[in-house]
C-alpha cells in the first residue's frame, strides 16, 4: 500500500493506510505497545496487540528515533482518550504490518529534556528533531516566505547576491578573507549593500535573502558570524520615510501571516502575536534619549547610539504608551553611519537613517542612500577609504541613479523576538560564532 502523510489519516477513518516516520515516544501498557509516530506533517498514536504477531514482534524492538513503515486500520479514539494537543489526537492507527527501515543507537539524553545551550547545539542533528526546534524553524520558514510574498506584492524583484566579494561594503566591519585566484584576496560578503544599490539601476525595486558574514569577535546573545539578511532597496523615493513605510507594511504582512498560520506555535511558546498599532511609533535618536532620561531615569549623555539596555527600555515605553512591540529610531549621527548614508539637509550632523526595534532588539537598519556620484566619492574619501576600491560599484552612479534607499532585516533576530527566545543562536539552524563551527572550537 502506498505511503500517505500522517496529516492525511483523518480521511482514512474506517479504512487501512500506510504511514512512515520516526518513533517519537514508546509506551507499554500491559500487553499493548503504543508509539507516537512522527513524520514531517505531524504525530499519530499507533497501537499494536499481541494478536498481530509479526507487527508486535517488530514494534517490541523499536526505540525512539527508529525509522519504520507501518500499515494498519485507522480508527476513532474513545472520547476519554482524545488528545486535544495534536491534530490527529482523535484517531489512532492499529498496526497490522511493521517494517523497520533504520535502527537508531541509544540516545545520549531524553530527546525533550531541558539542556544547556552548548549541549543542545553540540547535538543539533538530534536536538533539531524536537518539537520545540521544529516549531522554531517551521515559523522561520514562514517568515522568509511571507517576506518574499510581501515584497512581490509591492512590485519588488528578487535577485541573488554574491557571497564572495572584492571588498567590505561597510568600509570598516571585519570581513573573512578568502584566498582567490591569481594570488588575490577576496572576502565573504558582510552585506548585500553595494550590489542591491547597483540593482536599483536595473529594476528600481529589488530584494534579496542573503547570507552575510561578520568576523567581529562578539560573544553575546545577539551576535553571530553568519546570518541571513532580508534586504530590499527601492528607487525614486522622497526620503527615508518612504523606505520605513514599505518596511512597516512588510513587517505587518509577516506578523499577520505567521500569527494566523502558527497560532499553535505561539501557544506552545507561551507568547502572543506582536502588538501593532495603526502606525509604529517613530522617534529620532535624540527624542528617544530624552524619553529615556526624563521618563526612565537613564543617563544617555547624547551618545551616538543606544545600547542594548536602552533598546529594551524604549521598547517597554513603546508598548506602554503606544501599544506597540515595534518602534523606529531615526536620525543617527552621520559620523557613525556608512559612507552611502544620506545626510539630513536640515542638520548635517545627522543622517536620514533608521533602526527598527522589536521587543527590545534591533532587527532592522536602513536609510536613504547617497545617489550623486561626486557626493558619493567625497563621502568615501571622508571615511578614509579609497574610491578606486569601489570603482566597480561607482559605475552605477556614474551612469545615473535615482534617489533611493533600503534596509536589512535579520532573519534570526526577528525569529527570536517573535518567539521570545533568549539567545539568537536558538533561532539559527547551525550557528557560527567566535566559539563554534558546529562544535565548540575549544574541544
Amino acid at each position: 500500500m502506498e505511503r500517505i502523510y500522517i496529516n492525511e489519516l483523518k480521511n482514512y477513518v474506517g479504512k487501512e493506510a500506510t504511514v512512515a516516520g520516526w518513533v517519537d515516544v514508546r509506551r507499554d501498557h500491559g500487553k499493548l505497545i503504543f508509539i507516537d509516530l512522527r513524520d514531517k506533517t505531524g504525530i499519530v498514536q499507533v497501537v499494536v496487540s499481541p494478536k498481530q504477531e509479526k507487527a508486535y514482534e517488530a514494534l517490541k524492538e523499536c526505540r525512539p528515533e527508529w525509522v519504520v513503515r507501518i500499515g494498519g486500520a485507522v480508527k476513532k479514539r474513545p472520547d476519554n482518550m482524545i488528545n486535544p494537543d495534536i491534530d490527529t489526537g482523535d484517531i489512532e492507527l492499529e498496526a497490522k504490518e511493521v517494517v523497520v527501515l533504520s535502527q537508531a543507537h541509544e540516545l545520549p539524553f531524553e530527546k525533550n529534556a531541558e539542556l544547556n545551550l552548548d549541549t543542545y547545539l553540540n547535538h543539533l542533528p538530534l536536538t533539531l528533531r524536537t518539537e520545540r526546534a521544529r516549531d522554531i524553524f517551521t515559523l522561520q520558514a514562514s517568515v522568509i516566505a511571507a517576506f518574499r510574498n510581501a515584497m512581490s506584492e509591492e512590485g519588488f524583484i528578487e535577485y541573488q547576491n554574491p557571497v564572495i566579494v572584492g571588498g567590505d561594503a561597510e568600509g570598516g566591519a571585519s570581513a573573512f578573507q578568502v584566498d582567490y585566484f591569481n594570488d588575490k584576496k577576496a572576502f565573504l560578503a558582510t552585506s548585500p549593500q553595494l550590489y542591491k544599490q547597483m540593482m536599483v539601476g536595473v529594476f528600481e525595486r529589488v530584494f534579496t535573502t542573503a547570507k552575510i558574514f561578520r568576523a567581529e569577535k562578539h560573544a553575546t546573545t545577539r551576535h553571530l558570524s553568519e546570518v541571513v539578511q532580508m534586504d530590499f532597496e527601492m528607487g525614486f523615493i522622497k526620503d527615508h520615510e518612504d523606505v520605513m513605510n514599505v518596511l512597516e507594511k512588510t513587517i505587518r504582512s509577516i506578523v499577520s501571516s505567521v500569527s494566523e498560520k502558527h497560532a499553535s506555535i505561539f501557544s506552545r511558546f507561551k507568547t502572543d502575536a506582536p502588538l501593532m498599532p495603526e502606525r509604529f511609533p517613530r522617534l529620532t535618536l535624540r527624542e528617544a534619549q530624552k524619553i529615556l532620561e526624563n521618563e526612565r531615569g537613564m543617563q544617555c549623555n547624547n551618545e551616538p547610539d543606544i545600547n542594548p539596555e536602552e533598546e529594551r527600555e524604549i521598547c517597554r515605553w513603546a508598548k506602554e504608551k503606544h501599544g506597540s512591540d515595534f518602534v523606529f529610531i531615526t536620525h543617527f549621527p552621520t559620523a557613525k553611519r556608512p559612507f552611502y548614508t544620506y545626510i539630513d539637509e536640515k542638520d548635517k550632523a545627522y543622517s536620514k537613517s533608521f533602526d527598527l526595534l522589536f521587543r527590545g532588539l534591533e532587527i532592522n537598519s536602513g536609510s536613504q542612500r547617497v545617489h550623486d556620484f561626486d557626493e558619493l566619492v567625497r563621502r568615501i574619501r571622508e571615511k578614509g577609504l579609497d574610491p578606486d576600491t569601489f570603482s566597480f560599484y561607482l559605475q552605477a552612479f556614474k551612469y545615473g541613479m535615482p534617489p533611493h534607499g533600503g534596509c536589512s532585516t535579520g532573519l534570526e533576530r526577528i525569529t527570536a523576538r517573535l518567539l521570545n527566545l533568549e539567545n539568537v543562536k536558538e533561532a539559527t539552524l547551525f550557528p557560527r560564532e567566535i566559539n563554534r563551527i558546529d562544535t565548540l572550537l575549544s574541544e
